[in-house]
């Protein structure tokens, strides 16, 4: 029921957007609740107090916070439909570290990109950042998605960035499509699920979000 599962989130994050994707692959229905950052409300501090970020997931009036944890909640407690991490232990884990992988480099460097005001700043965090998709597109391979056949866990933890392309590739001078065509190929099938579609928004208009955002801090 809608009334048992809330979303705190803020429509830009790419962390929100992997709880999207995994609420709709379970065709799970919720109450969407959009959180002004730099104005959180007394309901998001309340159910976050530690971290302060989104996304959360409350579910039956407790909160579940971290975007990946959340993930995993999700494909724990809706079990029955659309597995998003593989049953064979090991295999779970490697989808762990891929996912985390993601979060520890990815995230790290598109940051460096866009919260710079400085070029070589900017130029270390695009070096970054191509080595890491070029390691996530080697993880790849040949397989249509992450896990192989369906889409799982590492794909949910990656495509939201794809959104954010524009903007690296903007702040950064660069294409990723030039130095990952497979990975960007793996992107665009991963859009042609509904899934996927519905939960992620344009990238020019995140391009324009940011763009705001840098002016907002300061940021030349």
């Amino acid at each position: 029921m809608a009334e048992e599962v809330v979303l705190l989130d803020s429509w830009a994050s790419p962390f929100g957007m992997r709880v999207r994707i995994a609420l709709a692959e379970k065709g799970i229905n919720y109450e969407y609740k959009e959180e002004d950052l730099w104005n959180k409300s007394p309901l998001f501090l309340q159910m976050n107090p530690v971290h302060k970020k989104v996304p959360v997931l409350i579910h039956k009036g407790k909160p579940i916070c971290e975007s990946l944890i959340v993930v995993q909640y999700i494909d724990e407690v809706w079990f029955d439909t659309n597995p998003l991490l593989p049953s064979d232990p090991y295999q779970r884990a490697e989808a762990r570290f891929w996912a985390d992988y993601v979060d520890k480099k990815i995230y790290d460097a598109g940051r460096k990109i866009l919260s710079s005001s400085k070029a070589e700043e900017r130029e270390v965090g695009k070096k970054e950042l191509i080595e890491a998709l070029k390691v996530l597109e080697e993880q790849l391979g040949e397989k249509s998605y992450f896990g192989g056949d369906d889409l799982g866990f590492v794909d949910i933890a990656v495509v939201p960035f794809y959104t954010w392309f524009k903007s690296y590739e903007t702040f950064g001078s660069f294409s990723v499509e030039s130095e990952c065509p497979k990975l960007i190929a793996w992107a665009k099938r991963c859009l042609q699920k509904e899934s996927v579609s519905k939960s992620l928004p344009d990238q020019h208009t995140v391009n324009e979000f940011v763009v705001e955002r840098r002016k907002k801090l300061g940021i030349e």
